[in-house]
Parts: C-alpha cells; sequence; structure tokens
C-alpha cells in the first residue's frame, strides 16, 4: 500500500493545563457572561473578539453547553494566532464548568488534514488560572481522557479509505490498546471468522481485496463485578455492494466505521481511567464492495450460532456484520449487558435530524442510564420505540429473519439486531446523523465528530460503579 503523510493517529491536541499564577507572555483572555456591561461584547456563549493583545470569550448564561461552545470557539479563533492563552476563573466556577470549558477547547482545536506537509503550528496551551488549581486539575485530568476518546473516535473515521482497509483499522487498534496498560487485544482474520461461522462479516466482505476482520479489545480489572459488551460497526468503506448507492455522499462512507471507532476509542479510556467495570468491545471489519464475490439480494446468510438471514438489500451491510458480534459476544463472554453503536440507518437521520443519536433499548434502567451518561458529557441522545406491531416483519420466510424488511427503518434495524441478544439487557445507538459534521457547533468540527465514545466511557463509569 502506498505511504501518505497522514496525522499522527491518535492526534495531539492542545495542552489545557490548570495553574494558581499567570503565564508569562500568554494573551488573556477575558470571560464575558451575558447582560455584563461589556460594550465590546454581548456575552453571547461562543461569540470571541479581539480586544487588544487579549480576548473577550463569551459564556452566556453560564449553562454547561454554554463553558464548551466558549472553549471550542476560543481554541478555533486563536489557534493560528497565539501559541498560548490563559484564561483567569472567579472563586465562584464550579468544576463542571470548568470540565466544560476545558473539553471545548481540547475538541474545538481539533484537526486533521492529510497534506504534503502535517506539521501543526499555533495554538498549544490554554492555561486555566484558578486559586483552587489542585481541585480543577482533577476535574481537568479527566476530561483529558475524555476529549482523547473522541479525538481518537475522530482518528479513525476520518482516515481515508485508501489507507483504511479492516487490516488498517485492525492493527491500528492494537496498537493504541497496546499503549494501556490492562487492556488487551486480539485480531481474528477471515479463517478463524470462517471457522467460526461468522456468515455475516464474511458476505459483506466477501466483495473486497481486503479481507474482513474481527477486533476484540478486552479489560478486565481486578476486583471487577459487572461485565459489559460493546459492539460497533467497522465497515471502512460501503459502496453498498450490488445495492450500490448513489455517488452523491458516497465519499462520506470513509466514515461508516464511525460507530466502531468510538467503541475502541472508549475501551481505551475505559481502561485509561481504571474504571471498575469488565468491558469487552468488539469491532466486526469489512468493506463493502462490488466484485463477482459480492453478495446479493436474495442471498440466505447463516449467522454465528446459527440463525439465518434473507438479505434483501446489500446497503443494509451494517447489521449483518453487528449481528455476527452480537451473537458472539453474548455467548461466549455471557455479559450482564450489551451496547452496540452503529452509523446503521439515515431513517435516523431523518428523524432526529444531525446532532442527536437514535436509542432503542430493551431496558428501562439501561436506557436511562445511557441517556444520562450522555447529558453529562454532552452528547444527546433520543429513546426510539422498539414497537411490537413490527417485529413480525423482521420474522423470515425463506430464512429465520429478514434482513431488511421495509417499514420504519430505524426500527426494523434495531428489531433485526434484537433477533441476536438472546433476552439480555441490550441498547442499540443510530449515530447515523451525529457521527459526521459539515459545519462546526460547539465543541464539534467539519468530518467525523466522534459521537457517542464519551457516552460509553460515562455509561461504564457509572455501570461498573452500580452493584445493583
Amino acid at each position: 500500500m502506498a505511504r501518505f503523510p497522514l496525522p499522527s493517529v491518535p492526534s495531539r491536541l492542545i495542552d489545557v493545563e490548570v495553574a494558581g499564577e499567570r503565564r508569562r507572555g500568554a494573551e488573556l483572555a477575558v470571560l464575558v457572561p451575558a447582560g455584563a456591561d461589556e460594550p465590546e461584547h454581548s456575552g453571547k456563549a461562543g461569540e470571541v473578539r479581539r480586544a487588544g493583545d487579549g480576548w473577550l470569550v463569551g459564556i452566556g448564561a453560564g449553562e454547561p453547553a454554554d463553558w464548551r461552545a466558549a472553549g471550542a470557539a476560543l481554541a478555533r479563533e486563536a489557534a493560528d494566532t497565539a501559541k498560548a492563552v490563559q484564561i483567569e476563573l472567579d472563586d465562584g466556577v464550579t468544576g463542571e464548568q470548568v470540565a466544560e470549558l476545558a473539553l471545548g477547547a481540547l475538541l474545538g482545536g481539533y484537526r486533521f488534514k492529510v497534506g504534503a506537509d502535517t506539521a501543526k503550528s499555533g495554538l498549544r496551551t490554554i492555561r486555566l488560572v484558578t486559586r483552587v488549581a489542585p481541585s480543577h486539575e482533577r476535574v481537568v485530568e479527566r476530561v483529558r481522557v475524555l476529549a482523547a476518546a473522541s479525538a481518537l473516535a475522530r482518528d479513525l473515521a476520518n482516515t481515508p479509505s485508501n489507507v483504511k482497509n479492516p487490516a488498517w483499522l485492525a492493527d491500528t487498534a492494537a496498537r493504541v490498546a497496546g499503549e494501556v496498560p490492562g487492556l488487551s487485544v486480539t485480531i481474528r482474520d477471515e479463517q478463524w471468522l470462517a471457522a467460526q461461522g461468522f456468515g455475516g462479516v464474511l458476505a459483506v466482505g466477501g466483495g473486497s481485496a481486503s479481507p474482513p476482520r474481527l477486533i476484540e479489545l478486552t479489560y478486565r480489572p481486578r476486583g471487577a463485578v459487572r461485565h459489559l459488551l460493546l459492539v460497533g460497526k467497522g465497515i471502512t468503506f460501503d459502496t453498498g455492494g450490488l445495492s450500490i448507492k448513489p455517488a452523491d455522499g458516497m465519499h462520506l462512507m470513509r466514515t461508516d466505521m464511525a460507530g466502531g471507532g468510538a467503541v475502541i476509542a472508549a475501551a481505551r479510556a475505559i481502561a485509561s481511567l481504571r474504571l471498575p467495570v469488565r468491558v469487552t468491545a468488539l469491532v466486526p471489519s469489512a468493506e463493502n464492495h462490488v466484485s463477482g464475490s459480492s453478495y446479493r439480494p436474495g442471498d440466505v446468510v447463516r449467522h454465528y450460532g446459527g440463525r439465518t438471514a434473507e438479505v434483501a438489500n446489500t446497503d443494509a451491510e451494517g447489521r449483518m456484520v453487528m449481528a455476527d458480534a452480537l451473537a458472539y459476544g453474548i455467548r461466549r463472554f455471557t455479559p450482564d449487558a450489551a451496547i452496540d453503536v452503529a452509523t446503521l440507518t439515515g431513517a435516523m437521520k431523518v428523524a432526529l435530524g444531525l446532532r442527536t443519536g437514535g436509542l432503542f433499548a430493551t431496558d428501562d434502567k439501561l436506557a436511562d442510564g445511557i441517556r444520562e451518561a450522555g447529558a453529562s458529557v454532552g452528547e444527546a441522545w433520543w429513546r426510539m420505540p422498539l414497537l411490537e406491531a413490527h417485529a413480525d416483519a423482521v420474522r423470515g420466510e425463506l430464512a429465520d429473519v429478514k434482513q431488511a424488511p421495509g417499514g420504519p427503518g430505524g426500527i426494523t434495524a434495531a428489531l433485526f439486531l434484537k433477533e441476536f441478544t438472546e433476552g439480555l439487557p441490550w441498547a442499540h445507538l443510530d449515530i447515523a446523523g451525529p457521527a459526521r459534521a459539515e459545519q462546526p457547533y460547539a465543541e464539534v468540527v467539519p468530518g467525523a465528530t466522534g459521537f457517542a465514545a464519551r457516552t460509553l466511557v460515562a455509561f461504564a463509569e457509572a455501570f461498573g460503579s452500580d452493584q445493583a
């Protein structure tokens, strides 16, 4: 494979430091709340203006999202004009506000560009100056790990698919996992997949010259009582197969493994934080291409465990690989709960737009925990119904189940996956909308967003602590 000057993976983010005194030579940014007596600034959250040699940064009404928007906007505006910026924090600023400000700054300054020169210059440090530096430093330390998870998920999804095939994704996952004590990774190749009966992964990957892989990450801290299974869709490029996609928008299919990227990044962050929960993370990875060996509409595919699926649309490939991984993960590891993440259906983009993830769940406590985890880290989820009225649509005639039976696309896709969960508490996160962005907003920059990675980490943190 040809070599390209890719940015480093994981990306190096700016440094957010906490200190008790100002740094000589660093530009000063002043936070301006809404309604403040400041003639040069409205105080609107995320509004940044030059003021002499420094900056005025709006924090709006002071809600968590306002602080995050302020940090992100400052990082973007100062990216090419300053090496270091410092912000003096009042004594009344809370740990939550510091966390949001730091998260916004870390991710708002994210960049990923494949160019002749990948060296990054400009803003390197944002210093938070406070009289309670030790307390705020502990908060920011956790935020650095969360931001790094989102950034790694972005890196993996942004990498172009002439570089990123299943083997590259697997090798990269192994490398980044190897940097964290307690996190191990096993890569399963196409021979192993065939021997174990991963018919969905092999069918989807059969049309590509790059064979599929299963990435298996394991974190088993001593004393952990609860076990969480994470499964992420790892389609490194999706043409749609024989049910080929339109040319418009196909270039974005390099991000079709955003769910898998979020799972890899979350597993790395969970181990880095040494959370008291056992985690098994699975990423079935394949390329969905067009060739004489592509799978076809009308095929019957036997998944791991024996259940069969009748293929109706080869562009519904995500659920094919996810079904294998869910069945394998639940039967092999007997977890207490399972969560899968995928850019699965265009229907979810229509239903919820581009900034909210779709949440399906068989268990109310699990669903509530995911929503609360997302809210705590700035990711929004909306619970969608698993309507039993459509369950019969998934039942097969030629096979056990129908892969793409029609009807409400997001719901029937979730119901298909539910057939492979064996009654375990399970949640399906459809991130087809918020996984990628065309315009910057809050801490998000154009390209892959890393959506869901922080939610998974925050959920695992609570799940491991809740022994009920």
